[in-house]
């Protein structure tokens, strides 16, 4: 199982992607507060459309409380500072998988990293530039997981509406 973890979040648009990528993925959704914006947040629903009601979502009080219930799982800590790339990582599919992503302003602290060098990943970007927005983010890193996966219980093949392939 794949789980997705938001540290702090701050925008409501991006928690709600966020939310619509993990109900299309069957991805857990795991918030630690504080957040930047209530739950029932209009911005937040619009962004998530449809999609709210089809959602594991799991809350938790601090990012010590969640990882105080999730001591003996399998977290990657998604980074800008990291020196190991998400896409060289093996995620492995016989045990949950946590992605865990920081505040859009901040990130993850410093000494959470520091105390997981080894699961702490980035994705590559140009050195320049601050960071990519936290809901493409997640996207680019669940769909690595899932790709490593074969995309388990989803869909690789559409249908057109109007016409048949052929």
């Amino acid at each position: 199982m794949l789980h997705i973890v938001l540290a702090e979040p701050r925008i409501p648009q991006n928690t709600g992607n966020i939310s619509r990528t993990c109900a299309v993925t069957g991805a857990v959704l795991h918030l630690i507060k504080p957040y930047g914006f209530t739950i029932n947040d209009r911005d937040l629903k619009r962004a998530g459309l449809d999609y709210w009601d089809k959602l594991e979502i799991h809350e938790y009080d601090s990012i010590p409380a969640f990882l105080a219930q999730h001591e003996n799982d399998l977290i990657y800590y998604f980074t800008t500072k990291a020196r190991r790339c998400h896409s060289d990582v093996r995620y492995p599919q016989d045990r949950d998988v946590y992605l865990m992503f920081g505040r859009e302003d901040a990130g993850l602290p410093e000494e959470l990293l520091v105390q997981h060098p080894e699961t702490a990943v980035r994705i590559p970007m140009r050195p320049t530039l601050r960071s990519l927005n936290l809901s493409n983010s997640v996207a680019i890193a669940a769909y690595e997981v899932l790709r490593q996966w074969d995309y388990p219980d989803m869909t690789a093949q559409g249908d057109l509406t109007r016409y048949e392939w052929e």
